[in-house]
C-alpha cells in the first residue's frame, strides 16, 4: 500500500508567524499519521521572481525554449510528487501575499498544471487526482471578508487555480480577526490544524507510482 504524500505550502514571506505555527502543527500531525510530508516555506525557501517572458509561465515546448530555472523545476517536482496540497497563508489587502501568488504563477504553468486544447474553449486539467486544503488567516471579520472582499482570496485559489487544474479542494478554513484573538484562541487554532493533518493523512489517496527499474 502506497503512503500518501502531502505538500504543505506556507505562503507568507514573514518568518515565525502564526501561519507557520498552523502549518507546522498540521505537517507534524500528518507525519505522525503516516503520510510523507514536504514543506515549501516561502519565508525561507527561494521565492520565484516575477515572470518577464511568456516562456517562463509554460513548460518548454521546443528546443528554442530555454529550460525553466532549477528552483522552479524543483517546485514543480514537489507538486508532481504530492497527492494532497495544503496551503496556509494570511490575507493581505483582500488577497494572498505576492510571494504565494508569484509561486503559483511560476509553478502552475501551462503544460504542467493545465493545457489548452487545440480547438474550442476547453482545457485539460493535468493535476486531476490530487486534493487540497486551504487555511487563511485574516484580521478582517468574517462578514467583511464575505461581503466586501467577496471572499476573493479563497475563490481565486480554489476556483480559478486549484479546481481549474483538476485539484479537488477538501476543506477551507478562514481564521478571522487575528489581531483581536487571545493566546488561548491561537493555541486552539493550532491544535485544530493537528486534527486536520491527521484527517488529511487518512483521507488522501495515494496515486499510482511509476515503477523504478532495478
Amino acid at each position: 500500500m502506497s503512503v500518501p504524500r502531502i505538500l504543505v505550502i506556507v505562503g507568507t514571506p514573514l518568518p515565525d508567524s502564526l501561519t507557520h505555527a498552523l502549518a507546522h502543527s498540521y505537517a507534524e500531525s500528518a507525519r505522525a499519521a503516516g503520510a510523507e510530508v514536504r514543506i515549501v516555506d516561502l519565508a525561507a525557501d527561494p521565492v520565484p521572481g516575477h515572470p518577464s517572458a511568456r516562456g517562463e509561465v509554460r513548460m518548454p515546448r521546443t528546443d528554442a525554449d530555454g529550460p525553466l530555472p532549477p528552483e522552479i523545476r524543483a517546485y514543480i517536482a514537489d507538486v508532481e510528487w504530492a497527492d494532497h496540497l495544503a496551503f496556509f497563508f494570511p490575507q493581505w489587502w483582500g488577497s494572498s501575499p505576492a510571494a504565494l501568488k508569484t509561486w503559483i504563477d511560476r509553478v502552475f504553468v501551462s503544460g504542467f498544471a493545465y493545457r489548452y486544447r487545440p480547438a474550442g474553449r476547453l482545457w485539460d486539467k493535468l493535476l486531476t487526482g490530487r486534493t487540497a486544503r486551504i487555511v487563511m488567516t485574516m484580521d478582517s471579520p468574517g462578514f467583511w471578508n464575505a461581503f466586501t472582499y467577496r471572499d476573493a482570496a479563497i475563490r481565486s485559489l480554489r476556483s480559478a487555480t486549484l479546481e481549474y487544474c483538476g485539484i479537488k479542494v477538501r476543506g477551507v478554513t478562514r481564521l478571522s480577526e487575528v489581531r483581536h484573538r487571545t493566546e488561548a484562541d491561537r493555541e486552539r487554532w493550532i491544535g485544530g490544524m493537528a486534527s486536520f493533518g491527521a484527517t488529511d493523512a487518512a483521507a488522501a489517496v495515494a496515486r499510482p507510482r511509476e515503477a523504478v527499474a532495478a
